[in-house]
C-alpha cells in the first residue's frame, strides 16, 4: 500500500492551542518484514489465526487508515483499529465532546468535557496501544482538505452522520483511488458497505442525488441507542481489518442492514459500477471536489438541522413568547412533539397535538384543539384572530404545523393567527429557563 509524501498542512497539534497550525501529512509506513517480540506476545491470538497470521500482521502495521468522524461509529472502528494494531489511524473532526455524546461515543470521558473529539479520541487510543500512530486532525473536512488527506491514508473510514460528508468522501476516495468503508446508524437500525473496492460501485452509483433536506433525520433528531452505532463502527472497523489484512470478502457488491429491535442482519445485493456515475462513470463529469453542502442543501454537521419554511411575520422569537406569556395576553400554546419526547419536558401551559396527528388530519386531535382555542377565545373580548402559537424541540416540526393549521377548515376552531416559536424547547433552555431540561 502506498500514501502521499510528506508535507504540511493546517492542522493542529494533539496538545496545542485550539487555534490551526502546521502540522506534518505523515508519509508511507514501511513494509516491515518482522514482528518484535512484544508485538508477538500483543497480537498473539490474531496471529495465530491461519487467515492472518504474521503477514496480516506486518500488513496491519504498515496500513494508515483515515478515520472521518469521533463520534457513535468512529469511537468503537477505531479502538478496535488501534487493538489490532494498524499502523496509523488519523482522526478528523471539529467538534467538541458534550455530554451528549457520551452514552455512545465510547472513547470520550467525562473529564474531557469541552475538549476536541479528535484529541480526545487521540489520548485514548494511545492509552490503548502506544505503538500505533494517531494523527489528530481538528477541521471540519472540506473540498480545500480532503483530497489530500485522503490521498495520505490507504484507507477511508466514514463515520459522519450527516449528508454531504458521505459525498464528499466518496468523491475523494473516487479520485485519490481509495477504498472508503462507510456506515450509518440511527435509531435502532445501521447499514454498512463498502465502496470503490475492487470494481465495486461507489457511493454515487447508488445515491446519485442526495435526499431533500427537510426529509433527513440525524442522531441529534432522531434519536439512537448507544450500543447501535457500537455494533456497527465494530463491523466497519472488521472491513477495514479484512482489507488491510487481504483476508475474507468485503461487502464491496452488498449492504449489510442491522435491526436492533429484532436482533437480525440482512444482506443485500448492490447493484454493480455505474458506468454512467458522475464520479466513477466511464466519461465522469465529477474530477474535483464541489461544494458540497450546496449540492445536498444542508450543512455538514452532525446537529440537530434548522429549516425556514415561514415568513418572519409568521413567528416570533422565545423573548417575544415571554412576554405574551407574562402579560397574560390570551392565547393557546400547541406543543406538537411526539409523546416520548413530552415525556421529558415541557411547558405547563402547552396543549399536545403530535404533528403526525395534524398531519393526518386526526378528528380527536382537530376537537381538543377546537375546544381549547374555544375556552381561551372567551377570556378575550377582541374580535380579531386568535393567536395560537406552536413551539417543538427546535421549532422545525412547528413551522410544518403552522403551514397545517393556515390551511385547515375546522368547526370550532374560528379566525385564527398562527405562528411558531423561532428555536422551539431548546432556546427556552438556552434564553429564558436554564433549569429546563435540554435534549
Amino acid at each position: 500500500m502506498s500514501a502521499g509524501a510528506g508535507k504540511t498542512a493546517r492542522l493542529p497539534e494533539d496538545d496545542g492551542p485550539t487555534a490551526a497550525e502546521e502540522v506534518l501529512i505523515p508519509p508511507p509506513l514501511p513494509l516491515r518484514t518482522e514482528l518484535s517480540r512484544l508485538e508477538i506476545e500483543r497480537y498473539a491470538r490474531q496471529l495465530v489465526l491461519p487467515e492472518a497470521g504474521v503477514r496480516g500482521q506486518l500488513l496491519l502495521s504498515a496500513c494508515s487508515v483515515l478515520v472521518v468522524g469521533c463520534g457513535g461509529l468512529g469511537c468503537p472502528l477505531a479502538q478496535y483499529l488501534a487493538a489490532a494494531g494498524v499502523g496509523r489511524l488519523g482522526l478528523v473532526d471539529h467538534d467538541v465532546v458534550e455530554l451528549s455524546n457520551l452514552h455512545r461515543q465510547v472513547l470520550h470521558r467525562e473529564s474531557r468535557l469541552g475538549r476536541p473529539k479528535a484529541r480526545s479520541a487521540a489520548a485514548a487510543l494511545r492509552e490503548l496501544n502506544s505503538a500505533v500512530e494517531v494523527v489528530p486532525y481538528e477541521l471540519a473536512l472540506g473540498r480545500d482538505t480532503a483530497l489530500e488527506l485522503v490521498r495520505a491514508y490507504d484507507l477511508v473510514a466514514d463515520c459522519s452522520d450527516n449528508v454531504p460528508t458521505p459525498y464528499l468522501v466518496n468523491d475523494a476516495c473516487v479520485l485519490a483511488g481509495r477504498p472508503l468503508v462507510s456506515a450509518s446508524a440511527l435509531r435502532l437500525e445501521g447499514q454498512l458497505a463498502v465502496y470503490g473496492y475492487r470494481g465495486g460501485p461507489c457511493y454515487r452509483c447508488l445515491f446519485p442525488k442526495p435526499p431533500p433536506p427537510e426529509t433527513v433525520t440525524n442522531c441529534a433528531d432522531g434519536g439512537v441507542l448507544g450500543v447501535v452505532p457500537g455494533i456497527l463502527g465494530s463491523l466497519q472497523a472488521l472491513e477495514v481489518l479484512k482489507i488491510a489484512a487481504g483476508i475474507g470478502t468485503s461487502l464491496s457488491q452488498a449492504m449489510l442492514v442491522f435491526d436492533a429491535l429484532e436482533g437480525g442482519f440482512r444482506r443485500i445485493k448492490l447493484r454493480p459500477r455505474n458506468p454512467n456515475c458522475a464520479v466513477c462513470g466511464d466519461n465522469p463529469s465529477v474530477t474535483a471536489l464541489q461544494d458540497y453542502e450546496l449540492f445536498c442543501g444542508s450543512s455538514a454537521t452532525d446537529k440537530c438541522r434548522s429549516l425556514c419554511l415561514l415568513r418572519n411575520d409568521e413567528r416570533v422569537s422565545v423573548d417575544e413568547y415571554k412576554t405574551i406569556l407574562d402579560s397574560e395576553v390570551p392565547h393557546v400554546l400547541v406543543d406538537v412533539r411526539p409523546p416520548v419526547e413530552v415525556d421529558i419536558c415541557s411547558l405547563p401551559q402547552a396543549i399536545f397535538v403530535p404533528l403526525n396527528k395534524l398531519q393526518a388530519k386526526d378528528e380527536g386531535s382537530l376537537r381538543l384543539l377546537g375546544q381549547r382555542i374555544c375556552e381561551a377565545r372567551q377570556m378575550s373580548n377582541e374580535n380579531k384572530a386568535f393567536p395560537v402559537y406552536v413551539v417543538c424541540k427546535l421549532g422545525n416540526d412547528s413551522q410544518k404545523a403552522v403551514k397545517i393549521l393556515q390551511g385547515l377548515s375546522y368547526p370550532g376552531l374560528g379566525l385564527i393567527s398562527v405562528k411558531d416559536i423561532r428555536g422551539g424547547l431548546m432556546a427556552w433552555a438556552t434564553k429564558i429557563n436554564p433549569e429546563f431540561p435540554q435534549y
